[in-house]
């Protein structure tokens, strides 16, 4: 079906408003055919409320509903055609290999979460059974388990129009948690967006969801009125630190708070140990420089800090990386407004006094150059605010430290990071193993000998941190624990087994792992 530019609504397409809008070619700059329509104020109201009225219904379909939901979005966007591919390309610039493997990620996402669906422990059931006789008070019957907190905003990102955007993460979450969705399509690939929630609303129409359960509205400005509304429960965000707290600060004023899950922004350090440099430093600077320029470095958990203790080793890693650094070709970024992002940041490390440049060409024209910088390591130990801040892009930042002493208190200076890497011998790991619990207050995932570019979905994954990488750092946006983020617990006292939900029944029919007295158990109480 041609592309239309109109919002999605309880199932339906509208239109309401004068202002219009275009999504460019990432490559020209040339505007695409299709006419995107500004929701309106009305058209935000009705979208949240749409989602208010679709709730009660979705959250008490079974997991197995829900699961053959996810299930038919999946296979929709493995159906979406060479149409669908060429359009993400034109507006993002990303070669129909990357996209085709996003989509397989979105897709093979949306199983996952109907795997957990279908086993059940997102549920947490947990059955203490009264004791009537229990002295000096007896003990009432109390049942456990968790609900979805009600509807969720999304906002789309830029750098995965995939597996971040319409159907991404977040939205795979909310909808296995029972949540029905509200998309703020991202206005970088607001075609790309069209196809995905046209996937999706086929595939609720073909599961027999209520027509409210997926919304996506288009639009500057609409996102403060969505966190705003009564009805919305929960945000999931994507992208900026300024963009995530003002997301936060809007969820905090209302009259009642509701959480924003937002990933913001990490420079993903890398720590490069001695012995591992002296054995295999030249392999280390080549692997290194791929995984900076890697999709044009517009990965969220680009490495863009590099730290290492002084020596010739590290010498000698250094010019090597700086190399290749200087070899690395030119890329065209996402669009203008993340090119000229990244330009900003150039300029500010360059004005830096404590930071000189090692290697790149000049940043100019409609490409990104790749950039490697040094800096004085007493720049992380003060906690000056601008080695901390991410530039988004393919650049990266050495810092060389005197000693081990010195940089335990250079990674102490650090703020919250998605990810932390050592690249490591066995015999650094014992110089250095008080580095470990340093870099656990520091990072949601630490790697080891790899490199942070690459995000396994899994249910081991976590792909979050504290502040500001996250605004909450007790949970993930990859991997199936995102469930966690749209649940609530909620606890029935002395309900007989027809009010309780399913997961809670004496019956067990779902045939549910559940805690019943503190014992792991699938039998009927």
């Amino acid at each position: 079906m041609p592309l239309i530019g109109h919002n999605f609504i309880a199932g339906a397409r509208s239109a309401a408003g004068p202002i219009t809008l275009q999504s460019l070619d990432a490559t020209t700059g040339q505007a695409l055919p299709t006419t995107f329509f500004q929701a309106t104020a009305e058209e935000v109201d009705a979208a949240a409320l749409a989602a208010e009225a679709a709730y009660p219904t979705y959250r008490s379909m079974s997991p197995s509903r829900r699961a053959d939901f996810l299930e038919a979005i999946a296979t929709e966007l493995d159906a979406l055609d060479e149409a669908f591919i060429a359009t993400v390309s034109r507006e993002t610039a990303l070669p129909a290999g990357r996209i085709q493997g996003e989509r397989a990620r979105t897709s093979n996402q949306m199983r996952l979460f109907a795997q957990v669906l279908r086993r059940g422990d997102f549920l947490g059931a947990r059955i203490d059974r009264a004791q009537p006789d229990r002295q000096p008070l007896p003990r009432p019957d109390l049942r456990q388990c968790k609900l979805g907190v009600g509807p969720v905003a999304v906002f789309g990102a830029s750098n995965f129009p995939l597996a971040f955007s319409t159907a991404g993460g977040d939205t795979a979450a909310a909808l296995a948690a029972g949540c029905p969705v509200v998309v703020k399509a991202h206005s970088g690939h607001m075609a790309t967006a069209e196809f995905v929630a046209c996937a999706i609303t086929r595939a609720a129409a073909d599961t027999g969801m209520p027509a409210g359960v997926f919304n996506m509205i288009y639009g500057a400005g609409v996102g403060e009125r969505l966190v705003k509304h009564p009805a919305i429960q929960a945000v999931g965000f994507t992208g900026s630190l300024k963009g995530g707290r003002a997301l936060c600060d809007l969820a905090a004023s209302r009259p009642r708070p509701i959480p924003v899950f937002a990933e913001m922004s990490s420079i993903n350090p890398v720590v490069v140990l001695t012995t591992a440099l002296e054995k295999r430093g030249e392999q280390i600077a080549t692997e290194l420089a791929a995984s900076v320029v890697l999709g044009c470095g517009q990965f969220c958990t680009n490495p863009g800090l590099v730290l290492g203790v002084r020596s010739a080793a590290f010498d000698n890693f250094l010019e090597q990386l700086s190399a290749h650094m200087a070899d690395q070709a030119a890329q065209t970024m996402l669009n203008a407004g993340t090119l000229s992002s990244y330009e900003r940041g150039i300029a500010a490390l360059h004005a830096h006094p404590g930071i000189h440049h090692l290697a790149g060409a000049r940043q100019e024209g409609r490409h990104a150059h790749p950039q490697l910088f040094q800096a004085d390591p007493e720049l992380l130990i003060g906690g000056d605010t601008l080695l901390q801040e991410e530039v988004f892009g393919p650049v990266s930042i050495v810092v060389e430290v005197a000693d081990a002493s010195e940089l335990e208190r250079a990674l102490q200076g650090l703020h919250g990071q998605l990810t932390a890497t050592l690249i490591a011998e066995p015999q650094d790991l014992d110089s250095f193993a008080n580095l470990v619990p340093l870099l656990e207050q520091k990072a949601g995932r630490l790697l080891l000998n790899g490199y942070p570019t690459g995000v396994e979905v899994c249910d081991a994954m976590v792909h979050g941190g504290p502040y500001p990488a996250t605004s909450d750092a007790r949970g993930t946006s990859v991997g199936t624990l995102a469930i966690d983020r749209f649940l609530r617990p909620i606890c029935y006292q002395n309900y007989p087994d027809a009010l309780l939900p399913d997961a809670l029944k004496n019956a067990n029919p779902l045939g549910l792992l559940r805690l019943i007295d503190g014992v792991p158990s699938c039998d009927a109480v």
